[in-house]
């Protein structure tokens, strides 16, 4: 008798403990969910990571990609005219492409974010008749789609490969 093999499980991370001021704390939430969601697509398999896991097609790949759009939007004020198209990857970008994508992403996002010195200010744009949100706002919108998103990301790895925690 042959035993089905174990899900991969991974030990969970608790969210940081950061500094008091409201920046830090933010900061800190932001960094641990684009971690955590950027951890479970790096190892995933094809085609699998492009399978949709659900009817509305979503997928594993195609949620990271949608997310390196949203930073990119969010924080540097890059224009997006098709957000349902952001949530596939393009067929030639693998794994490794996209995560990578996305890290970069997020650094250029935290590079404007650490010349903000003031949550409630405006965050710069290219096109100066752009609208832009306060850094506050960008940075509580951005844990909440990538804790969303993360939750989602959850559930198709595990449906993929059986992988569990943060």
């Amino acid at each position: 008798m042959t035993t089905a093999p174990r899900p991969r499980r991974r030990r969970d991370i608790p969210p940081p403990r950061t500094g008091g001021g409201e920046a830090e704390v933010l900061r800190g939430f932001l960094d641990y969910l684009r971690d955590s969601v950027a951890a479970k697509v790096a190892g995933a398999q094809e085609p699998e990571v492009r399978a949709a896991g659900v009817p509305s097609g979503t997928n594993l790949l195609g949620l990271l990609n949608h997310l390196t759009s949203v930073e990119r939007s969010l924080f540097l004020g890059e224009r997006v005219d098709d957000w349902p198209a952001t949530f596939h990857a393009a067929p030639e970008d693998g794994v490794a492409e996209v995560v990578a994508r996305y890290r970069e992403a997020v650094a250029e996002a935290n590079g404007v974010l650490d010349t903000c010195a003031d949550l409630g200010a405006r965050l710069p744009r290219p096109h100066p008749e752009d609208s832009a949100p306060s850094a506050r706002w960008a940075l509580t919108h951005m844990i909440e789609e990538t804790g969303r998103h993360a939750g989602h990301a959850d559930i198709l790895r595990e449906l993929i490969d059986g992988s569990t925690g943060r």
